[in-house]
């Protein structure tokens, strides 16, 4: 069910889409221009509200809602883009950025208009090295056409945008953590509350998106509510930009609109075209390496955020990894908590900990073939003492690989 009209990755193969010239050949900047000339921010806010857009980082909270969270009247405030894509099978953003990057500013650049922010930030994974040049000269196109800078196409409208790269840490992808390393501090997680729309960069009122996310206000209001939630499903409005990995035959980045069934995306020519070999599925990720895993059984799930819950998942970031029967649950488990540990702030104890000893012990099992009699109940106790009791998520999320390796093939640890 290939889309007739790409929301987020269209014309991502036009030679010349990341210039200037040939994004405004295609109507890109149009719907930032009218914006500001026809439109209040919080009209803006309503139809961004009304489409129904998620957001598309992986909790698939409300965009519009969120926006409304910043206290009225408090400023400044900040816009931060996040492009710290770091998890094991994202990559969408990456390559959005990269072929596409005035349709992020673009976004990001509205989004600010809506939330009545003047400076912006787009936080960039630090080995996009290559993408956070070709950011940065698109946004010097736009302040030379008049979209960014003072006095915005003569409508009184202020806007800075800055890119700023990371030095690498998964952990700044954290929402908070991302605020302490643009503040110049140690990139860890902060105590919330207070949330960030409260007290956030600099102590300020902010609103974090990612950059998909974003990449969809432009055509919500180029195009309208209407047509934006003619795609997807009633509660999942709109489209997905699923990376899909592993083996299949063809993995990359599609977009498609909320709703197919995880099957389509796996076996379609035009997507993932099969498995390799024609071997038979034996693990689904949908959402990344923090996602709850899934098994051929689950092939007609559909992929929107209702679906994959129901199915005992989550779609997170819409990074699916497919895995046939020549691997092992140990090992899979083992090599992405083997990430976790390296990517753990070690701020607190029971993911600094946790995710040492699970490493410790899946490693004698899956490198070295030696299972002892108390590794199994050792494992179950080590991520049930992880699970709840962590600062933030990446120690929830290092409990995903293990918990679903244990429960879905029990019988690969004897």
């Amino acid at each position: 069910m290939p889309l007739t009209e790409y929301i987020v990755m269209r014309e991502l193969n036009h030679p010349d889409i990341n210039q200037f010239a040939a994004y405004r050949r295609v109507g890109g900047w149009d719907a930032y221009a009218s914006a500001l000339r026809e439109q209040t921010p919080a009209a803006i806010v309503q139809q961004v509200d009304a489409a129904g857009l998620r957001g598309r980082g992986g909790a698939g909270f409300p965009t519009g809602k969120k926006w409304t969270f910043l206290p009225k009247g408090v400023y400044p405030r900040y816009l931060l883009c996040n492009c710290d894509e770091s998890e094991p099978g994202t990559f969408n953003n990456h390559q959005i950025i990269d072929r596409n990057p005035h349709q992020v500013i673009e976004g990001v650049a509205l989004s600010a208009y809506a939330i009545e922010c003047h400076t912006a930030y787009i936080y960039m994974r630090g080995e996009f090295a290559a993408a956070a040049i070709t950011l940065e000269r698109a946004i010097a196109e736009a302040y030379a056409a008049g979209f960014l800078g003072k006095n915005i196409l003569g409508m009184g409208y202020d806007l800075d945008i800055y890119v700023h790269r990371g030095a690498g840490a998964y952990i700044c992808g954290e929402e908070t953590a991302l605020m302490e390393s643009l503040e110049g501090k140690l990139g860890q997680p902060r105590l919330k509350p207070p949330f960030p729309a409260v007290a956030g960069l600099y102590g300020k009122p902010t609103i974090i998106n990612n950059v998909e996310t974003l990449a969809n206000v432009p055509r919500i209001i180029e195009k309208g509510v209407a047509w934006y939630r003619s795609h997807g499903t009633e509660k999942s409005p709109g489209t997905k930009c699923f990376s899909i990995s592993g083996h299949v035959n063809r993995p990359g980045n599609y977009e498609l609109p909320f709703g197919v069934p995880l099957r389509e995306l796996i076996d379609s020519p035009e997507y993932g075209g099969g498995m390799r070999d024609g071997r038979p599925v034996k693990i689904i990720i949908p959402g990344g390496a923090s996602a709850p895993w899934l098994t051929a059984k689950h092939l007609d799930t559909p992929l929107d955020y209702e679906g994959v819950a129901a199915a005992g998942s989550m779609l997170g970031s819409g990074a699916v990894i497919v895995l046939d029967e020549s691997v092992k649950a140990p090992h899979v488990a083992y090599k992405m908590d083997e990430f976790f540990k390296h990517e753990s702030c070690g701020k607190c104890t029971p993911c600094r900990e946790g995710t040492h000893w699970l490493v410790k012990v899946l490693h004698r099992i899956a490198e070295e073939g030696h299972t002892t009699a108390d590794d199994i109940p050792t494992l179950h106790s080590i991520y049930r003492q992880m699970a709840g009791n962590c600062f933030c998520l990446l120690g929830e999320s290092a409990v995903m690989p293990i918990k679903s390796a244990l429960e879905l093939f029990p019988e690969e640890f004897a």
